[in-house]
């Protein structure tokens, strides 16, 4: 039997600095971002979370895509 994977959602998933701890070591927080199409292109999700951390004072670390899927048996 042959399993149907069906793309279901995406989330975008951005990595920030928020400051330094008392060592000098980054310290990191992330922020989920849910409900992004699945045929999105992966340069305009990176172009909107570039855009997004434009407009905070925070920088921006990297940024993740995280594709969820239904998988079905045919």
């Amino acid at each position: 039997m042959a399993v149907v994977s069906t793309p279901v959602e995406s989330v975008l998933v951005a990595q920030y600095q928020i400051g330094l701890s008392q060592t000098g070591s980054p310290v990191l927080r992330q922020k989920s971002f849910p409900g992004i199409k699945t045929d999105a292109a992966d340069q305009d999700i990176y172009d909107v979370a570039a855009v997004l951390f434009d407009l905070l004072d925070y920088p921006l670390i990297a940024v993740r895509r995280d594709d969820r899927f239904e998988l079905t048996d045919e």
